[in-house]
């Protein structure tokens, strides 16, 4: 049996780890063209994320407020398992599984731009591992401490290699105020192993406050020294696409504005998941996609895309 590349939930501290896979998987692959340019590329490769400002319009992100507000009527949804109340004041935190009973959800994943440009980051097919919806209320939205995806989904879920990209819809506007997502640029080129092992069913406590999988801070600062912290903020509608490993957290909402994302994780079709490699049982199918995995294709009624390009802020 081969040794795990990448060993975490340990008894004892470990060093950060190279990574040791590509950032961008399609370089030189003309099957896998798609929409960035080189410079988009180059960036991403060394940020670990894009930032599109307004890359859709208002009118495209509504819809969903109208679905949000029928599922909450659905009272056994909300008392399932997929529904995760803040630990402090019992409101919605998160809904996983959105793309399964959300029609609008589906679609977006499947918009071209954004297919577009999974399949030329990834070099292949994809197919959604996990899809969310993350609410922050006004006043009252706890955050979520610094953390690796990858290193969640490879410890708990069994994902082999960091070949999976994250994209992030806001459907309401972020700010400096309601608790934006921040990210460590350049700290995806490193894996940083976490201690402490992983307790049965983690996920029904990590979920609502993440205590194990919670990288060293000496570790996190001399990444955040090295690279910095960014907080992308823009309208609602803007996107934000991070590769799995980037280390990334969010500050409580202490500001009266509601912050809304939808979270959907593209993965490879070449990187389905194995056996968790440090965690004693597998987490459930809404949160760890593995049984029927289609290729995701492109839905063709964004009319309003044609032509348009995907430039990223720079």
């Amino acid at each position: 049996m081969l040794a795990d590349p990448y060993p975490t939930r340990l008894n004892d501290y470990r060093a950060p780890l190279p990574r040791r896979e590509p950032v961008v998987h399609a370089r030189n692959q003309r099957r896998w063209e798609g929409p960035l340019d080189e410079v988009a590329l180059s960036r991403y490769e060394r940020d670990g994320f894009l930032w599109f400002n307004g890359f859709f319009s208002r009118d495209r992100i509504e819809p969903f407020f109208e679905e949000l507000n029928e599922m909450a009527k659905d009272e056994e949804l909300m008392r399932s398992e997929q529904v995760i109340k803040d630990p402090n004041n019992g409101a919605i935190r998160s809904v996983f599984g959105m793309h399964r009973f959300s029609e609008h959800f589906d679609r977006m994943t499947r918009d071209p731009r954004i297919l577009g440009m999974v399949r030329q980051l990834l070099g292949s097919e994809v197919y959604i591992h996990q899809s969310r919806i993350n609410d922050k209320y006004g006043f009252q939205g706890s955050g979520f401490d610094w953390h690796s995806d990858f290193e969640t989904w490879h410890a708990e879920d069994g994902m082999p290699r960091m070949r999976a990209v994250s994209a992030s819809l806001m459907l309401t506007d972020n700010n400096e105020f309601n608790g934006p997502l921040m990210l460590i640029p350049g700290s995806h080129r490193h894996f940083v192993p976490c201690m402490g092992e992983t307790p049965e069913a983690n996920w029904q406590e990590s979920l609502k406050a993440q205590e194990v999988g919670v990288p060293d801070q000496q570790a996190l600062a001399r990444l955040a020294e090295h690279g910095g912290i960014q907080a992308p903020k823009g309208p609602a509608g803007s996107l934000l696409l991070f590769e799995c490993n980037t280390l990334h957290a969010s500050n409580e909402n202490m500001s009266p504005w509601p912050r809304s994302n939808l979270f959907f994780v593209y993965n490879s079709v070449d990187n389905t998941l194995d056996e968790p490699y440090a965690a004693p049982s597998r987490r459930p199918e809404f949160l760890a996609t593995r049984e029927d995995i289609e290729p995701l294709t492109m839905h063709d009624d964004f009319p309003e895309l044609s032509g348009q390009g995907v430039e990223p802020l720079r």
